[in-house]
């Protein structure tokens, strides 16, 4: 059934229409689910990871069910909540926090830390370490995405925590891994897209290396890590119980997910003089099937692609050049490879002649391969996307609402996942889980807070007293 969705925002604020009734848009109402029916409902989670890729696995585990504790730096907290604009305004009568230097919440953050509760604490404290020892001790995985050996100067390497739990998986997200030569290096997305290999095969054929529009190291090394959590989780009654270290690496992630390109690289290299091809920047064509590439329309751009002689011959036929599937120099896929230039100009001054929807339409049940080339804004409002309940809405922000996020990717018939809470306030559930599953008394928390390696929000906004008990949030996300 779809619901109520975001569509857009106006004025900071955000309007929510009946995408349904927008797009006349119908889905299969699926049965009731039970709520234990969590995949990863018995799973806790114990996340020090900031920024993309390990937010990005511990969320999609918390959209499993899985009960993500996420420590957070007590005063900034996770770095990308200053990443802004744009920032989720607060509430109307919440506006007191603008007034003390609140932005909100930044879009960024938002994007993959729902479902987790935030426990606001330093482990630079003996205090906040043993706090995170208690907490290692209860749970069944450890993310982490600190520079090799830096937790375990603090006595919160996988060594230390397994004495503590031998049961925790304990996976290390970093740049370049626990070994070899760039081992201490810092890992950024778009430093490895550059280094191994992605950002040379990216971008027009004679243009300089761009990167990739989105951080998709980032994101591939996430999914990487999720699938090997869950294979670990998997297979832990069958190694005796114990836990396991997972050595993680964006540069292995990167240079795993270049699949074909670094194939033709290496079985060219097994011929002649042993030396690998580079197959270069190819933009949005392909280097071995003609035409397969984005052309201009009339009034935008559009992706085509005749994978075989037969689709070729639809596409000669809807742009009404029924002549070139007998041309010599483009009857088979190998001829229009090697006169790709003249037969992909030939293609888009048809293709110029009308508007996108023009082609669309008349593409439409030909079985050729089409699709518009969409902006952010046409992707989120496509009535596919909206159908697919890819755009949804989170339980109320306790300051800024409701607020639009991506839905999770994959649908499951019996198994209930999604978004069951909105990303946390810095410091929102830090009483909770320190009493709770540290089993630290009221006072022994305060203390912390006073001594500044807690900070718990209790509604307090920046800046303003709690009743005069002297529990000052320490909420400031920007400057």
């Amino acid at each position: 059934m779809i619901r109520s969705r975001l569509l857009r925002l106006s004025s900071g604020r955000i309007a929510v229409v009946s995408l349904a009734k927008r797009f006349n848009a119908t889905c299969t109402v699926s049965k009731p689910k039970r709520p234990d029916t969590a995949p990863l409902s018995h799973i806790r989670v114990l996340d020090l990871t900031r920024v993309l890729a390990g937010p990005y696995c511990t969320m999609l585990l918390a959209d499993l069910g899985a009960e993500v504790i996420k420590i957070e730096h007590p005063v900034r907290g996770d770095d990308t909540r200053a990443w802004g604009p744009p920032f989720a305004a607060p509430l109307p009568d919440m506006e007191q926090a603008l007034e003390e230097g609140y932005h909100g919440e930044s879009a960024y953050f938002l994007s993959v830390n729902r479902n987790k509760k935030s426990l606001a604490l330093s482990f630079q404290n003996e205090g906040g370490r043993e706090a995170l020892r208690r907490l290692a001790a209860s749970c069944d995985v450890l993310v982490e995405n600190y520079l090799p050996g830096t937790l375990a100067r603090y006595g919160l390497g996988y060594d230390d925590l397994k004495k503590v739990n031998p049961r925790l998986i304990y996976a290390s997200i970093t740049g370049y891994g626990q070994s070899g030569p760039y081992s201490s290096r810092a890992g950024y997305d778009v430093m490895v897209e550059a280094e191994m290999g992605l950002m040379h095969i990216t971008g027009e054929r004679d243009s300089s290396p761009v990167k990739v529009g989105v951080a998709v190291t980032d994101l591939t090394t996430g999914l990487y890590a999720q699938s090997a959590i869950l294979a670990s989780l998997y297979g832990q009654d069958r190694r005796g119980g114990g836990g396991e270290w997972l050595d993680l690496a964006l540069s292995d992630c990167q240079v795993a997910t270049l699949t074909n390109i670094a194939s033709s690289a290496l079985i060219s290299g097994m011929s002649g003089k042993g030396e690998m091809k580079d197959s270069g920047r190819w933009g949005t064509a392909h280097p071995s099937i003609v035409p397969y590439r984005g052309f201009e329309t009339k009034d935008g751009y559009m992706m085509i692609g005749g994978a075989n002689d037969n689709l070729f011959g639809k596409l000669c036929r809807v742009i009404e050049a029924e002549e070139w599937i007998t041309d010599p120099r483009f009857v088979t896929n190998r001829d229009r490879v090697k006169n790709r230039d003249v037969l992909e100009e030939l293609i888009e001054t048809r293709l110029k002649t009308q508007p996108t929807k023009y082609w669309t339409d008349a593409l439409e049940g030909t079985g050729m391969a089409y699709a518009i080339v969409n902006n952010i804004p046409q992707t989120l409002s496509h009535p596919h996307v909206l159908a697919r309940s890819m755009i949804q809405e989170t339980p109320p922000h306790p300051i800024c609402g409701p607020l639009p996020v991506l839905g999770p990717a994959v649908k499951y018939s019996e198994s209930t996942v999604g978004v069951r809470m909105p990303p946390p306030v810095l410091g929102q559930h830090s009483r909770e889980v320190l009493m709770g599953l540290c089993g630290m008394s009221e006072e022994e928390v305060q203390k912390g807070v006073e001594e500044g390696w807690i900070n718990c929000w209790d509604g307090v906004h920046a800046g303003e007293q709690d009743g005069g008990n002297g529990n000052r949030s320490r909420v400031k996300l920007a400057e």
